[in-house]
């Protein structure tokens, strides 16, 4: 396993989106822009239940997600790694009210579609590449 370092954290706790690669069914990358989190360990990304993405973890967890600082774009982490755990219920609800906090500013997240459910991606780092 490879650990994240303290400016790593640092990069991913701030309001910088990251770029989430997953791989389609017929191996062609599928890339979305995503809020991201970490507990310092995994990296942490809350998706509504049957998106492209959650669909291609589930049948490949391999990913890789770039992460740019937004004040200096030349600063930056590749992470690979996957999908552990796929967390769904309470928690996965609440995660995303903290994220839309951070990113929006908003405590509450808004759902386009009331009976969207969540889920988040744990992801282990297996290989993180950075230009800091």
């Amino acid at each position: 396993m490879t650990q994240l370092s303290k400016e790593h954290v640092k990069l991913i706790q701030a309001k910088n989106f990251g770029f989430l690669a997953t791989a389609n069914k017929d191996g062609s990358p599928q890339v979305s822009p995503v809020w991201i989190d970490t507990d310092g360990e995994f990296l942490l990304i809350n998706t509504a239940i049957g998106r492209v993405k959650e669909r291609n973890t589930r049948r490949d967890p391999r990913v890789g997600i770039a992460i740019a600082d937004q004040s200096d774009p030349y600063s930056w982490i590749l992470v690979r790694g996957r999908v552990t755990e796929w967390i769904e219920g309470p928690e996965a609800e609440a995660h995303i009210d903290k994220l839309s906090k951070k990113y929006t500013g908003r405590a509450k997240f808004v759902k386009n579609d009331p009976n969207e459910r969540r889920v988040i991606f744990k992801i282990l780092p297996e290989k993180i590449g950075d230009r800091s």
